[in-house]
């Protein structure tokens, strides 16, 4: 039951910020994006990516990076967008 709640949890987590990146790729607005919420989210999965390697827990590597793919592409989205 343990294992079926974190995987479950890990694929809430990691595609949270799916519909926001998606709503920024589609307006191409970032006006309402924080920059620091998503460099300090980048920051936080991250660390979990480099806590799932010490341990050596591929369901924690393997979320996270999906996090971390998903909130370096908008932060480089805003960095793109705030600018037209």
């Amino acid at each position: 039951m343990e294992t079926i709640i974190g995987i479950t949890a890990g694929i809430f987590t990691s595609i949270s910020m799916v519909p926001q990146l998606l709503k920024v790729l589609k307006e191409k607005d970032v006006e309402n994006l924080s920059p620091y919420m998503i460099a300090i989210l980048l920051t936080g999965v991250s660390l979990w990516v480099i806590y799932g390697f010490m341990l050596d827990e591929w369901p924690i590597i393997l979320s996270n990076l999906f996090s971390v793919l998903v909130n370096a592409t908008l932060l480089v989205c805003y960095f793109f967008f705030r600018e037209q």
